[in-house]
């Protein structure tokens, strides 16, 4: 794997990721007003507008250093959300990953499956070995999918930042390809 240039179709039985397009940057503000999406997703000074976020996702299907992907209804083919693998680190073949699914999306099971189908491609496609992730520690919808899927929690970076009046825990999980496998395999 040189990195992330080639952006796939992932298709599941909820959900299709597939790389986002220009027009998809209306969609996805409407995904970022949601304050849970911003109190999960975002540091408190982040200030979004209309043209950055236009801007972010214009880009997304041409940058080789990570993968964006739209998580997208099957059936209506609605902009639900997105997957992310960035970070990589080529010698260690790791990366980070992240994810947000806006109102529509939320109890169906698509968080689920989207972060299934990204992992299982970052794994069984692109080599990797480990995928971590961080998450805050009041986010327990986030944090029940990441432990179905095959997470396990490395440890609590405790106490890292004041949101909303109170401290938030900073929860840290990882999955290597082998426990990916070993899941996967009796899955099957």
């Amino acid at each position: 794997m040189s990195d992330f240039s080639v952006k796939p179709v992932l298709t599941g039985e909820k959900t299709v990721l597939r790389p986002f397009t220009a027009v998809d940057a209306e969609a996805m503000w409407e995904i970022l007003q949601d304050p849970d999406v911003v109190r999960f997703t975002f540091e408190p000074s982040t200030e979004l507008t209309p043209e950055r976020v236009r801007s972010f996702y214009g880009t997304r299907a041409t940058v080789p250093d990570r993968l964006d992907l739209a998580v997208t209804d099957r059936v209506t083919g609605e902009l639900l959300g997105e997957v992310v693998l960035y970070e990589w680190d080529p010698r260690a073949r790791s990366c980070t990953f992240r994810t947000l699914v806006g109102p529509r999306g939320r109890g169906r099971g698509i968080g689920t499956e989207a972060t299934r189908l990204i992992v299982g491609y970052g794994f069984e496609q692109l080599g990797l070995h480990r995928i971590e992730l961080q998450a805050y520690g009041t986010n327990r919808r986030a944090l029940r999918v990441y432990e179905k899927v095959g997470f396990t929690v490395e440890g609590v970076r405790r106490e890292v930042q004041l949101r909303d009046g109170e401290w938030a825990d900073e929860v840290i999980m990882g999955i290597l390809d082998r426990e990916w496998a070993a899941l996967n395999s009796t899955a099957r």
